[in-house]
């Protein structure tokens, strides 16, 4: 179960405190079990500060504070307070990353089972999408409509999502698409032969909605697969 403990102090004196903080990373490099580290101020309170650490455990959030690099910072920290810093521990109930189900919509709802009344949902109007096979950038939800669609006229296929990475507005996903070429494609006639493709793409967001994306796939060696074009010996 991942563990968060919340640290909520107040000082005047956070320029000396973010070099605080950074000594401590370089400190602890190769020994802390922390993965991520966001630092708060408050709007109302300009000396109020909230730090969010993510764990993968309260049991690596216990080896981390065992660590003398942190009990040494921490008497460094609380000299830097206004008072006697509060730490909250909470265990994880529910992680829901939104972005990344969002892309995960596109990929299973969307392309994979048909739904492009949802593109509208999680797509904004002014979509731009950046694929090296095509021309130019496909532009808003209309054109991303009439892509799927063509996608799916041609193809039987599923796309299999192998990882997610997210940060800040940005999500990267690495997946598998498992094809067969069941009609024509962009005036490439059918083979009814089945392929694999490897490929990546990062989604941009913007107020929750997906505002531009960057494709990287190997449409070359599905094309070779598929016996549209053949590779000289």
């Amino acid at each position: 179960m991942h563990f968060t403990q919340i640290i909520d102090f107040k000082t005047d004196q956070f320029d000396d405190m973010n070099q605080l903080m950074d000594r401590w990373v370089e400190q602890t490099k190769g020994k802390r079990t922390a993965s991520h580290s966001v630092i708060g101020k408050d709007r109302a309170d300009a000396s109020h500060y909230v730090e969010i650490v993510e764990f993968p455990s309260y049991e690596e959030a216990m080896k981390n504070s065992q660590l003398p690099e942190t009990e040494r910072i921490f008497q460094e920290m609380v000299a830097l307070c206004d008072g006697m810093p509060t730490f909250t521990d909470l265990d994880v109930v529910r992680d829901e990353q939104l972005n990344k189900a969002a892309c995960r919509r596109f990929f299973e709802e969307i392309a994979n089972d048909g739904n492009l009344d949802a593109i509208e949902e999680i797509f904004a109007a002014d979509y731009r999408d950046h694929d090296p096979n095509n021309e130019t950038p496909t532009m808003g939800t209309a054109a991303l409509r009439e892509e799927v669609a063509g996608y799916r006229a041609g193809f039987d296929f599923r796309f299999t999502i192998d990882d997610q990475l997210a940060e800040g507005d940005r999500v990267a996903n690495r997946w598998t698409w498992t094809a067969t070429h069941v009609a024509e494609f962009r005036g490439m006639p059918a083979t009814d032969r089945q392929a694999q493709m490897t490929g990546q793409t990062v989604f941009r967001f913007q107020d929750g909605m997906i505002v531009e994306a960057w494709w990287n796939h190997d449409m070359l060696g599905l094309l070779t697969k598929l016996g549209v074009i053949e590779m000289p010996h």
